[in-house]
């Protein structure tokens, strides 16, 4: 008997939109049935809301071996955004479903929300502001050497994906010199892109400006820890835009504490949100966003859609792109 395709359900795992309407929309004229629940609510609940999910979408929920090994028939997992270690991919592969994300919904915002956040800390934007706003005074906030041009810096950028090639080519006009470093691209491209391929020895040695862009996994977790920041220069500045748990938060405190790090500026944290009482939010040479540096009108709906109709391609049999899991099947 021919199975009746209005059975098959998609279940939404959690989400930080208003509402689904946007996937409904397009899950529905599908055919497909549409399970949700907005916010994460234990692994109990989740394992019980997707055992017997066709297709399954994922923002923050941690989908892990525990819940993917309770799926019954599951023929997708899709995570919403570029970064997918909330989802165990190897667990997942096990039982032949194949994970994808969705890796250029956000390139043009993180790159501008990277630019934001190197400006910001050299030019000192933020005291600039809170000297005005919080003293009452109209003066200049911090010593004159802190103030300085992105034409005499050198930025060492960690990784070069899609974003990062933004932040290089956004950078270019500044005129500052930009090291770059990835092991899996190789270094003609990057000279072909007019930057200087570099260990990241060298970038720690020789950077002003650490920006990070690499995914979080087995290699990179706690790469920014006291032994490499005791390589870098004295007086770096340091931008994360990529994952919070590439770095250790009390070994990037102690040395902004210290003033071995001159400046940090973040979007993510380890945890997310950041507690309350991190001596990270004491400090006048830090700036956090609320991991936002995605956030827009045009990169929201189209993460929303495609995270959709990926699901519909996988119930038409129709070829998957962006698998982050070698499961192609």
């Amino acid at each position: 008997m021919k199975e009746n395709i209005m059975s098959k359900k998609v279940v939404v795992t959690d989400y930080g939109f208003d509402d689904i309407s946007i996937e409904k929309g397009i899950l529905e004229s599908a055919g497909l049935v549409v399970m949700d629940q907005k916010k994460y609510d234990g692994e109990d609940k989740l394992i019980s809301l997707v055992s017997d999910a066709d297709y399954v979408i994922a923002q923050f929920a941690p989908v892990n071996a525990n819940v993917i090994n309770a799926m019954q028939k599951c023929r997708i997992i899709v995570r919403y955004g570029i970064g997918y270690d909330n989802v165990d991919c190897k667990a997942a592969a096990a039982k032949g479903i194949p994970v994808c994300n969705i890796p250029d919904f956000c390139t043009d915002e993180v790159a501008d929300h990277t630019l934001a956040m190197i400006l910001a800390t050299i030019r000192k934007t933020v005291p600039c502001w809170d000297v005005i706003r919080r003293d009452k005074q109209w003066k200049l906030p911090v010593p004159l050497n802190q103030l300085q041009v992105l034409r005499e810096l050198t930025v060492g950028l960690v990784a070069y994906g899609k974003i990062a090639r933004e932040v290089a080519l956004r950078l270019k006009p500044f005129k500052c010199k930009i090291m770059v470093f990835d092991p899996v691209v190789n270094a003609k491209v990057i000279k072909e892109d007019g930057f200087i391929p570099a260990s990241l020895e060298e970038i720690y040695v020789n950077a002003d400006i650490i920006s990070l862009h690499c995914p979080a996994n087995e290699k990179t977790r706690g790469m920014i820890n006291s032994a490499s920041i005791a390589k870098m220069k004295k007086g770096v500045i340091f931008i994360n835009i990529s994952r919070g748990d590439l770095v250790d938060g009390n070994d990037l405190a102690a040395a902004l504490k210290s003033g071995h790090i001159a400046a940090a500026a973040m979007d993510v944290t380890n945890p997310e949100p950041i507690n309350m009482d991190s001596p990270l939010l004491m400090m006048d040479n830090v700036i956090i966003s609320a991991h936002i540096a995605a956030a827009s009108v045009r990169s929201v709906k189209y993460l929303r859609s495609m995270a959709a109709k990926l699901v519909v391609m996988r119930h038409h049999g129709k070829q998957l792109k962006n698998i982050v899991n070698g499961v192609n099947s």
